[in-house]
């Protein structure tokens, strides 16, 4: 009965929706009060409902419950509990089952806890929201449903797939969607307020908190889904610009340009169009995402395996929620009216030469995520790699770092020159003291862009922490801080993602027990090979002597392994961790004459880049807790005068 309840909660939220929608229709087209009035519990009423359909599910993979076919599908009875709870979501049906419970708990949270609306806008908020809601009810409920049951029962299930066997499973995706339905909430605030022309700085402070919560969300959950495949696919790489990652990527690209222009407008009542633009955008990207990974027409690792109809659906999703914003932004745009002005020289002219910085290295990202799919349906394969990412974006971010660094060092509103190039002297001296020390140290080795990484993430970090000079720290607001952390964690990575790609050190060896292979003076010691089992899988490990400048060994154990159910074949790296970088070691087939394949990494300094993207979402969140504690200590003090 377990499905059967999930099921009914299911179509119970759905109506719901529904009659939301209905409510804010006719509630707003005939000004009736009693109408809005049922909104809000309504909207609360359908995020407990999705929440108890979801919980059925994770209780049914829990008890492995084989009459399920989603169960059957995708789990087994000796699999461990946590890739049992993790399961649920490492499937089509689950994932998006997820993504609707956290898209009607969002939208109940608007309902209950947003105030800073007029009364019109929140409901065309939420009225959007339940727009949105509906699409993806009708799309699980006719097209992927969670909770069908097979006659006879599984005798057991086909087991989970093994690159998702990892605890990433278990934050990774979660993160990812609640960024992608954070972005959903903030489309639903454009709606709302172009519906209602309310498109002005106290729209803003309502969708910030949104809008930065998403993109913490969606920072965390691309920095997670970097290193597990990083560590767990075993080619030593961190981003292989595979058409997935960049339907993750496309999405925070977005919703980076629309923080920083709804924080323009909330503060300085400027940049409406764009912020309205952005927040569209951004949904839009999450869109094309959910279709890329869904429609079946890639093969990879990341995406899942679903039938052409089921991405047809989502494309007329994508083309009635997109295609509608866009219209009503263009019939609506008109009665957005010019913010604030600022002169050409301004921290606001900054923010928009950042957004369209973004924009253009969004563009080129969707261009080479697409084209090879367009230029397939014409009978043509065209293959779109990194060396293309990287010749055509890279350059553009690392120009967008520049104007990072500059850009706290203006003035908002308006600016002298003179001034901001006095302010930047730091930052200068320290880059050309970086240009000069990486060109003695490292000229003809490394590539002109890991020069130009090393150099500008110097001056980054330098420009990042220059707000706080002359502050009393003490004072300085939360917010501030949490800007001058997340532009210094931008540095970090750069840096990392520089020193990975000038330095790293690869040797691939076929080796016998106590055999050595050297690699960046690192010395490693095969010892033996052995046969191991886990849980649900066998492997054959490696067990190694790794040392370096003659210190102490340290014992490592890479491991080719294999599972039964699915029959899969993957490679457990191990990695030893040292201050100054990473040793990554691949246990490959055995080759002739019992000799093994190896293939070792040394990577400096790679650390860097995971190091700094956790300093970005901190950055974040510590900006999201300032603004909510100034909001709320604001409020306290008008009340107490009041009082």
């Amino acid at each position: 009965m377990i499905a059967e309840a999930g099921l009914v909660a299911l179509w119970l939220a759905a109506a719901l929706a529904f009659l939301q929608l209905g409510l804010v229709a006719f509630g707003l087209a005939g000004k009736k009060s009693e109408l809005l009035e049922a909104v809000r519990p309504v909207a609360v009423a359908q995020g407990a409902l999705t929440t108890i359909a979801f919980t059925a599910l994770i209780a049914l993979f829990m008890r492995s419950d084989m009459s399920v076919l989603l169960v059957a599908n995708n789990s087994h009875s000796m699999k461990p509990w946590l890739y049992k709870f993790a399961g649920t979501w490492g499937n089509h049906e689950g994932s998006m089952l997820l993504w609707v419970t956290v898209m009607g708990v969002a939208g109940a949270a608007v309902a209950l806890f947003e105030r800073a609306l007029r009364r019109d806008t929140h409901m065309a908020t939420l009225g959007g929201q339940a727009a949105i809601s509906l699409g993806f009810y009708a799309f699980l409920l006719f097209a992927s449903n969670p909770f069908a049951r097979i006659n006879p029962p599984a005798a057991d299930g086909q087991g989970l797939n093994p690159l998702l066997q990892d605890p990433g499973l278990a934050f990774h995706p979660p993160t990812l969607y609640l960024g992608y339905v954070g972005l959903s909430v903030a489309f639903s605030f454009a709606i709302g307020a172009l519906l209602t022309r309310q498109v002005d700085a106290s729209f803003a402070r309502a969708m910030r908190p949104w809008v930065l919560a998403a993109w913490i969300l969606l920072t965390l959950g691309i920095t997670a889904g970097s290193y597990w495949a990083y560590y767990e696919l075993g080619w030593g790489g961190w981003w292989f610009w595979d058409p997935v990652e960049n339907a993750s990527l496309m999405p925070w690209l977005a919703a980076t340009a629309l923080l920083h222009s709804v924080t323009v407008l909330a503060t300085r009542d400027a940049l409406r169009a764009w912020t309205v633009m952005l927040a569209v955008i951004a949904f839009s990207m999450s869109m094309v995402g959910t279709f890329l990974v869904r429609s079946g027409i890639l093969t990879s690792v990341h995406a899942f395996a679903v039938d052409p109809e089921r991405g047809s659906f989502i494309l007329v999703l994508l083309g009635i929620y997109i295609g509608g914003a866009l219209a009503l932004f263009g019939w609506r745009v008109g009665a957005v009216r010019e913010g604030a002005p600022f002169e050409l020289v301004s921290r606001e002219t900054m923010l928009v030469v950042n957004n369209l910085l973004l924009s253009v290295i969004l563009g080129l990202v969707l261009i080479g995520t697409l084209y090879p799919l367009l230029t397939e349906a014409f009978g043509h394969k065209v293959s779109v790699g990194a060396p293309y990412f990287d010749r055509i974006a890279g350059p553009i971010a690392l120009i967008l770092m520049i104007v990072m660094a500059a850009g706290p060092l203006t003035r908002w509103r308006r600016d002298n020159l003179a001034e901001v190039g006095r302010r930047l002297i730091v930052p200068a001296v320290i880059a050309m003291i970086a240009f000069a020390a990486v060109a003695i140290l490292a000229w003809g080795r490394i590539g002109v862009l890991p020069f130009l990484g090393l150099v500008i993430a110097l001056a980054v970090a330098a420009g990042s922490v220059a707000p706080l000079w002359k502050r009393n720290l003490r004072r300085t607001p939360l917010f501030t801080w949490g800007m001058v952390v997340a532009h210094l964690g931008c540095a970090v990575s750069l840096a990392g993602m520089a020193c990975d790609s000038a330095f790293t050190v690869e040797k691939l060896a076929a080796v016998r027990p106590g055999d050595v292979v050297e690699a960046a003076g690192w010395k490693l010691r095969l010892t033996r090979i052995v046969p191991i089992a886990g849980d649900n899988w066998t492997a054959l490990q490696a067990d190694m002597e790794a040392s370096r400048n003659g210190g102490p060994p340290v014992m490592l154990h890479p491991q080719s392994r294999f599972f039964p159910s699915p029959p899969t074949t993957t490679t457990e790296a191990a990695l030893l961790t040292r201050w100054n970088g990473q040793l990554y070691v691949v246990l490959g087939q055995e080759a002739d004459q019992g000799r093994w394949q190896l293939r070792v990494w040394w990577k400096p300094f790679v650390t860097l880049i995971w190091f700094g993207g956790a300093l970005v979402a901190l950055g974040g969140a510590l900006a999201l807790v300032g603004r909510e504690r100034r909001g709320w200590l604001l409020k306290w003090r008008g009340k107490a005068a009041v009082a």
